[in-house]
């Protein structure tokens, strides 16, 4: 009998004829090539994005070094004269006063913004109370309010309680608007933590005071530094509140303006004398603070918010 017949491998190996390509099929490849197309999109549109935001901040540093004649002769030429002297001069003008009442309404306004708001967030998110969700929306609706309109009956509120023209009084307004943000953000965040850590120092005998601070906020770390950071570029950043709140109210009444009204008050100052050098560099002033803290902090701010979501 005859040897049955063997089929012959061709000479690169394989037995399996390749597909035919037909209308539905994907050619080997292609869903690189898509990759890759969107990856120079997304690549260059971040590209466009961050040339948006660079050059006019480099522009307006750069203008601090320009005279007010070579900033009328060409709005981006070259400086000529590098002279750190014109930061002195803004300073001088009062720049150092209204950065030191900032400062000054920060210091009391942004920790007690994140301890009040921790804390309401942490009992909304971990205890269970009637009225607890009644509660919680109030915290989300008060973060829909527009500071507009209640900007009238707001100023006869705290000129009822002598407030006006005080960093106490303007650091109250800014934990009232800035709690709702906080608690909204913090409740999604310590819903996130995990139930067996908060479960076993109950059952060690720690006190829900104990509990909070020396076990939850630590846990809470990354969130609190993200929605500090938010709070902090916020309230810096703030004008209309203190446009109301803090004018002098007599003639005995000191000025204590903050960066956001002083540099308007420093515009309106100069009147035809114009000193275009010293607002920009009153400008940069005002701004690199708030870019040295983002920077510094970017990672973590990266991280508080995207954790809520991975765990």
């Amino acid at each position: 009998m005859s040897a049955p017949l063997k089929e012959t491998a061709p000479a690169g190996g394989s037995t399996t004829p390749p597909p035919p390509v037909g209308k539905g099929t994907v050619r080997p490849g292609g869903r690189r090539g898509e990759g890759v197309v969107l990856n120079v999109f997304s690549h260059g549109f971040l590209a466009l994005w961050a040339v948006l935001i660079v050059l006019p901040l480099l522009w307006l540093v750069l203008s601090s070094f320009r005279t007010d004649a070579q900033i009328g002769a060409s709005a981006f030429g070259r400086p000529r004269n590098w002279d750190l002297g014109v930061f002195s001069r803004a300073w001088e003008k009062g720049i150092g006063d209204y950065f030191t009442s900032t400062v000054i309404v920060l210091v009391i306004s942004v920790p007690l913004t994140m301890l009040l708001g921790s804390m309401a967030a942490y009992v909304l998110a971990r205890y269970e109370f009637r009225g607890n969700r009644l509660l919680y929306y109030f915290f989300v609706a008060g973060a829909m309010f527009p500071v507009f309109l209640a900007l009238v009956p707001l100023f006869f509120m705290v000129k009822r309680l002598d407030m006006l023209n005080t960093y106490h009084g303007l650091a109250l307004v800014y934990v009232a608007y800035s709690l709702p943000f906080t608690v909204f953000f913090m409740h999604a965040f310590f819903r996130t933590l995990p139930t067996a850590v908060f479960e076993a120092a109950i059952l060690d005998g720690a006190s829900h005071t104990r509990t909070f601070f020396q076990v939850m906020m630590p846990m809470a770390k990354p969130g609190l530094l993200s929605v500090g950071i938010f709070n902090t570029l916020g309230q810096w950043n703030q004008y209309i509140l203190p446009t109301v709140l803090m004018q002098p109210q007599s003639g005995d009444d000191p000025e204590r303006y903050v960066l956001t009204q002083g540099l308007i008050q420093l515009q309106q100052q100069q009147g035809y004398a114009s000193d275009l050098p010293v607002l920009f560099a009153g400008v940069t002033i005002a701004m690199v603070p708030m870019l040295v803290v983002y920077l510094s902090f970017q990672r973590q701010v990266q991280a508080g918010l995207t954790s809520a979501t991975l765990k």
